[in-house]
């Protein structure tokens, strides 16, 4: 893996955890792998390989990697096609000379003569993949978008062709021809051969009917392009920022199709949830990138995005974020579906049930005025489904829970601080659904933190943002956030940092803020950023500084207390479950446990809306429905978010608890 790859890891939040065993910036990283009978003979193989990479001056570092995180540097070098893929701007690696192969004897002359062609033309090239099988994975960087950058495409695969012929070695070491390399089949196997290739194709498939033009008869290889030489790539004026990747359309065009995002939930991680559910490719990352791409490119409309073959795609979209990190290219949906609706909300109109879900906390504040009437309401099914309707949820679903008392009230008026001198502020923040529906985990929270000795304040602030952000009202979101970094942005340091209990509301400052906003309140909401800490994270900082340690919980009589834990999908891709585990496990006699689920399904509104609740539901039951109910009832479930925990409720009967709830049960 060379250092173009490195790079990309850098920009790829997922993918900088698996550069754990690089030391350095270096030029390229040779890996080997080493399998013996035992583990000793594996450690002295090692030994010998490293004492002659020394003696022969290969190298400067020998890191040795065992056990697990062997799958991980795999995983890395796997990931090197589309992590190659977000290199910003137009020029991108282009697979087209990629599968080269030649006796890995020749392997050094090949590459040497291979770089002088390009040095030539002035390219540079990704260097990748099989060295042990005289294979790499040579991706020189070219702009097709333009005519002298197609132009290169085809010179530099007639003329590798040739240096490939020269070694005997193969265009095709590794993958098919097909249309890219179709028509220099004649050169690799002769005249004779391919006639004798024609023949049995005719025999086999006489009308044509398979594959038709993928090996022989090939079209041209500068055909029917993604791109067109000389293509313009509109720009739009975005309320989200995606100047990075230099535009929107450049964002939706980082999407190389490789395909991660179509896996099955038995792959492990997030992405796509919704594909996991279907198995449908409409539902994939993929789908929705291209579907972008093809309509922003090409569409003739004042409103591109006012587009109904968009929004069919967009449809079954969960913005869970599990893309943002585990998309090699940083392809973040969730982002772009945001500005999509926003935009599309532009022609179309804002539908009642987006106005009524964005406006969340607008409702459940008046709600805590007379809870008895929402308990009347939905306490009742006839009128509860009533309800439901009118708003268009599924009558399926079950509504949250209204605190008696919103635990910004309960702050003010009955939160009392402990005796005793504290070791430092922390700011708390009131988010939304901590606030009117879950008041209770919050008093733990603030309790538990007043106990541990942190001094707890809670200004005056507005909502996060959250429930417009779900819903495409950028315009809200973005008064929101001015708002709230113009608040903490003086007060948060590293010192005195901004806590948060539900992950979607907290990550906000870190994810969407800086994105929202402009200049010196970009600058503002980026330092600010820093110190937005969830819950966890900040418990865990507190393990480091010794102001949580064991002997401040109670031991479980009997047998060891097991915790299943199921992880926020923001809190997956913007953090880590990391601090979730390492904090809980904290307590005595007490093991924690990852529930390896996705998303759970409910992705905030999406698991309430009527025409998705089926799905929904179907994700739940991939992974983590029937992992929690195989549980004995005296093993504790647990879950960060407010909507995983309803989401729990709903598909098992079983109630999941946060994890501050589980700290608080057990403090002495």
């Amino acid at each position: 893996m060379d250092h173009y790859i490195f790079e990309a890891t850098k920009r790829n939040p997922m993918y900088q955890q698996s550069r754990f065993f690089v030391e350095g910036d270096p030029q390229a990283v040779l890996v080997v792998e080493l399998a013996r009978e035992t583990e000793e003979e594996v450690d002295k193989t090692a030994e010998n390989l490293i004492y002659a990479l020394v003696q022969a001056q290969l190298g400067y570092a020998y890191p040795v990697v065992s056990g697990s995180q062997i799958k991980e540097v795999w995983g890395l070098r796997k990931a090197g096609l589309g992590l190659l893929s977000n290199v910003p701007g137009d020029a991108k690696p282009a697979p087209v000379i990629e599968d080269t192969a030649v006796d890995v004897e020749d392997l050094p002359a090949y590459i040497a003569d291979f770089n002088k062609i390009l040095e030539k033309h002035g390219l540079y090239c990704v260097h990748y993949a099989h060295a042990g099988s005289g294979e790499l994975h040579l991706r020189p960087i070219l702009n097709l978008k333009t005519e002298k950058g197609v132009k290169l495409f085809r010179t530099i695969a007639e003329e590798i062709a040739t240096l490939v012929d020269k070694y005997k070695g193969s265009l095709s070491g590794e993958h098919g021809d097909g249309r890219l390399r179709g028509e220099f089949i004649p050169q690799m196997i002769g005249a004779k051969n391919y006639e004798l290739v024609k023949q049995v194709k005719a025999l086999w498939d006489p009308q044509n009917i398979f594959n038709p033009g993928k090996i022989v008869d090939t079209p041209p290889m500068d055909t029917s392009l993604r791109y067109t030489a000389g293509q313009k790539t509109p720009d739009f004026d975005t309320t989200l920022d995606f100047s990075e990747h230099q535009g929107m359309l450049r964002t939706a065009e980082l999407c190389n199709g490789s395909g991660d995002c179509r896996k099955s939930e038995l792959s492990g991680g997030t992405m796509c949830p919704s594909y996991m559910a279907t198995r449908n490719e409409k539902d994939t990352t993929r789908a929705r990138a291209n579907i972008l791409r093809e309509i922003l490119t090409h569409s003739e409309s004042k409103n591109p995005f006012a587009n109904e073959e968009i929004k069919e795609v967009m449809d079954l979209c969960l913005s869970c974020k599990g893309c943002s990190s585990e998309c090699p290219s940083n392809v973040d949906m969730a982002k772009l579906k945001a500005e999509w609706q926003h935009q599309y909300y532009k022609d179309k109109g804002i539908p009642f049930r987006t106005r009524q879900i964005a406006g969340f906390s607008k409702s459940m504040k008046l709600a805590s005025k007379a809870p008895w009437a929402y308990d009347l309401v939905f306490g009742n099914k006839f009128t509860g489904n009533i309800a439901k309707s009118v708003v268009g949820f599924a009558k399926e679903r079950s509504m949250p829970e209204l605190a008696r008392v919103p635990l910004d009230k309960w702050f003010r008026k009955q939160f009392s601080p402990g005796p005793g001198t504290k070791h430092a502020k922390v700011y708390f923040f009131c988010d939304e659904f901590t606030n009117y529906n879950d008041a209770e985990i919050g008093k733990k929270a603030i309790q538990l933190l007043d106990k541990l000795g942190y001094e707890v304040v809670m200004p005056n602030h507005e909502e996060s943002g959250r429930t417009y952000l779900s819903k495409g009202l950028l315009d809200q979101a973005k008064v929101l956030a001015e708002k709230n970094v113009k608040l903490f942005a003086p007060l948060i340091s590293e010192d005195a940092p901004l806590v948060g209990i539900e992950p979607s509301s907290l990550l906000t400052f870190r994810d969407e803020y800086p994105g929202l906003l402009r200049d010196g309140d970009k600058e503002l909401a980026e330092g600010l950023a820093k110190n937005c800490l969830t819950i966890e994270e900040f418990l865990a900082r507190a393990m480091e500084k010794g102001h949580l340690k064991p002997d401040l919980f109670t031991i479980p009589s009997g047998a060891e207390q097991l915790i299943k834990v199921h992880g926020h999908c923001h809190q997956k891709a913007l953090s880590s479950m990391v601090p979730t585990k390492k904090v809980l496990s904290t307590l005595p006699n007490t093991k924690v446990q990852m529930i390896p689920s996705g998303c759970c399904g409910m992705a905030g509104s999406f698991g309430y809306e009527a025409e998705h609740f089926e799905v929904s539901m179907k994700i739940g039951e991939l992974v983590l429905f029937p992992t929690v109910r195989k549980q004995p009832e005296e093993v504790i479930i647990a879950a960060p978010g407010t909507s995983c925990r309803h989401q729990i409720k709903d598909g098992t009967g079983r109630k999941a608890k946060h994890p501050v709830e589980v700290l608080w049960e057990r403090l002495k």
